[in-house]
């Protein structure tokens, strides 16, 4: 056998090796510290036949409807990720927060990356650390990391194992949460000998807002984001919220209630205004809803599905509403009043019970309303969707949007982006 044989087998023989010494590199045992104050920890490895699963059998049944997606094509292992961060509504208070990050188990080195900003979850481990827990988080790692996207997800303050009380649609934090999330997932990839230059947003109901206001942190800190994309995001809260009290619909849903519950709760912590829950919530139901909030026991039937048994009747009256001190917090809460330069497209349901089509539009026509009109942010119908519903129709459209860009875009420099560790 000739020397340049034997190379050839030699090096035929240490390539599987080498890919299964990486692979258990990055499943070590315990918390990796990386950088001051962030850490990951593997937490387990979801096969393809698990992800096709999520897809067709799981997804279905949490949304009831039936979907295409890609199937999944590889494994994903998955970390949580615990980052040092700070509270900005309470003068930058130091806290630790967690997130999810997904890492398609392939020998690539270069990923594009997807992060996503979950909706509004009643259980504080329903969120992207705790994967299993959370049906949205699990449909996204088995569509995006299952077809060789990096995926990453703030638990956002509050949730997962955050010792915060949660800061329930609290714009800056939740802006925080995610920015601190990003730059502690790249220098975890970073030690890992990975790389993600090619970042996009996403993000469902609750996740759509943060997706936006998120986006607007980004762009104004210049950190490239080659799109963004929401379904039934609630991006002007005021709006959202006076048409479940001024303009009700026969079709919103049962659980709105509980909207009221956890801002009320979230902006009396975190903008410091001692009894504002109390002040928007009647009597009645007021230590339950706080138990709600809280995470504590408490009988759901026991939360009012009736907007008007929940909150106090001056809040009925628009005025009284718009000059009260939960309505001026409220009305502070949007993500959409600036000028958008990053490719964005929000999705909603034409029979969505939460997010009514005006509010799914809304983006696309401040943008468009403005001089001869900012043409980035597109308006997409899913149909005659549910709130679920829209969500499964567009993450796969979603998906191909982001592939396009992808083929369409080189990847911008390493030190191109002000977040790169």
């Amino acid at each position: 056998m000739n020397l340049v044989r034997r190379l050839r087998i030699a090096l035929a023989l240490l390539v599987p090796l080498f890919l299964v010494a990486a692979s258990a590199a990055r499943a070590q045992d315990g918390p990796v510290e990386v950088v001051s104050g962030v850490r990951y920890e593997f937490l387990e490895r979801w096969d393809v036949e698990r992800l096709n699963r999520i897809l067709e059998v799981d997804t279905p049944r949490f949304a009831g409807i039936t979907q295409s997606f890609t199937p999944a094509r590889n494994a994903v292992r998955l970390y949580r990720v615990t980052y040092p961060s700070v509270v900005p509504e309470r003068g930058n208070k130091p806290t630790v927060a967690t997130g999810l990050l997904a890492i398609p188990d392939t020998p690539e080195t270069g990923f594009p990356m997807v992060s996503y900003q979950h909706g509004t979850v009643y259980g504080k481990q329903e969120v992207p650390s705790f994967a299993d827990q959370s049906s949205e988080t699990a449909l996204m790692i088995a569509q995006f990391a299952g077809q060789g996207y990096v995926l990453i997800g703030a638990d956002y303050f509050g949730l997962g194992l955050s010792p915060e009380p949660e800061g329930y649609m609290v714009k800056a934090s939740h802006q925080q949460a995610s920015y601190d999330m990003l730059v502690a997932s790249r220098s975890v990839l970073a030690q890992m000998k990975l790389t993600s230059p090619r970042l996009f947003l996403a993000g469902w109901s609750q996740g759509g807002f943060v997706t936006m206001a998120f986006l607007e942190k980004l762009e104004s800190a210049g950190v490239p984001v080659l799109a963004a994309a929401t379904a039934s995001a609630p991006l002007d809260i005021f709006m959202a919220l006076s048409g479940f009290l001024d303009f009700p619909r026969p079709n919103d849903a049962s659980w709105v209630t509980t909207l009221f519950i956890l801002s009320s709760f979230s902006f009396e912590n975190y903008y410091g205004v001692p009894g504002l829950a109390r002040s928007l919530i009647n009597d009645a139901y007021y230590d339950v809803a706080r138990k709600a909030y809280e995470r504590q026991p408490f009988d759901a039937k026991d939360i009012p599905t009736d907007v008007g048994k929940l909150i106090r009747k001056d809040y009925f009256d628009p005025q009284f509403f718009a000059g009260s001190a939960y309505g001026r917090l409220v009305a502070a809460t949007n993500a959409y009043r600036w000028i958008i330069r990053t490719p964005v497209r929000n999705y909603y349901g034409e029979q969505d019970e939460v997010i009514s089509v005006g509010l799914g539009q809304l983006a696309m026509t401040y943008q468009r309303a403005i001089g001869a009109g900012n043409t980035t942010v597109e308006a997409v119908s899913t149909g005659p969707t549910t709130h679920r519903g829209t969500f499964v129709r567009a993450v796969p459209q979603w998906k191909l949007w982001f592939d396009g860009l992808r083929a369409g875009e080189r990847a911008p420099a390493q030190n191109s982006d002000p977040i790169q560790p």
